[in-house]
Formats: structure tokens, sequence, C-alpha cells
């Protein structure tokens, strides 16, 4: 059996702990910082007419969001897609200095991966009937499954921040 000693020998225990690494919160700052940058980089790519037609089997598709079709154009719920994208990366960068900003932007991330996530059982040929069908991912499928870890990432800062907030 390991004890406490014999892990503080271990010289790369020892290392870790003197880069950092091992700090009480590093895990909820990189996590945050990740959706920061994925929701810029995801927001910035709404602005292009490449864009505008790449999303047309998702918003096509969406229970939740198939009415940014007939209330924006095509072209507009790219532009609303990507201005709700850099407003909760936005709100998740301000939770670092303010909880209930960062609860906002994590109520934000949580909404935009549920409505990404329920798409999945309505995107056509999704699954691969020559592969026998589900669980085969097949189109567009796999893309969205990235969506359901960025859920979970999600609740995790609603949580973290709930919880920050609550403790202040």
């Amino acid at each position: 059996m390991t004890t406490l000693a014999d892990t503080t020998q271990n010289p790369l225990v020892r290392a870790l702990d003197r880069s950092g690494l091992l700090a009480e919160d590093l895990d909820y700052h990189v996590v945050r910082a990740a959706m920061v940058i994925m929701f810029l980089f995801f927001g910035y790519q709404k602005w292009f007419p490449y864009e505008f037609e790449r999303l047309v089997p998702f918003i096509s598709n969406g229970p939740l969001i198939w009415w940014l079709y007939p209330a924006f154009g095509h072209a507009g719920a790219s532009y609303f897609l990507g201005a709700s994208e850099w407003t909760f990366g936005s709100l998740l960068l301000a939770g670092f200095w303010d909880k209930r900003l960062g609860v906002l932007g994590a109520l934000g991330s949580t909404g935009t991966f549920i409505a990404t996530v329920t798409i999945i059982p309505f995107m056509p040929d999704g699954w691969d009937v020559a592969a026998g069908g589900f669980p085969a991912m097949t189109g567009n499928v796999p893309f969205l499954m990235k969506d359901v870890v960025l859920l979970a990432v999600s609740l995790y800062l609603l949580r973290q921040d709930v919880v920050r907030l609550i403790r202040q």
C-alpha cells in the first residue's frame, strides 16, 4: 500500500506539485478557459457564408432551433448563433472574476448544448445502415457527439459557479 510519505518521495509527484499542476482549482480554470476559446472560435466562423450552408442540416433538423430559419433566414440564423456564442463565451470569461456572470454564461452554454445534442436523433443518415445502424455513426452525427461532452462541461461549470456564488 502506498503511503502519503511514499507519494511525496516520488520525484514525478514533487515535480508536478512544484509546477502548480496540482493546484486546487486548476481543472476548473482550464475547463473554463477551454470553453471560452471554443465559443470564440465557433462563434467566429458563424459570420461567413461558408458556415451559412454548413449549418443547414443542423438547424433544419434541430427540434429546438428549427425556427431560426423562418425567423432570420440563413445568414441571420448564423449571425444569431455567432452572437449567442460570443455572448456566452464572454460571460464565461467574465466568470473568472464575477461568478454571477459565470452562472449566466454556463446557463447559456448548457442551453446551447442541449439544443445541439437534441439534433442527434433527428439527423438524417446519421447511423450507418451498412454497419447495422445505431450506434454506427456517420455523416454529421460524429461532429455532434462532441456536444455531449461540452454539455457535461457546461453543467460542471454551472454547478461550480453556483456553489462558489453561494459560498461568497
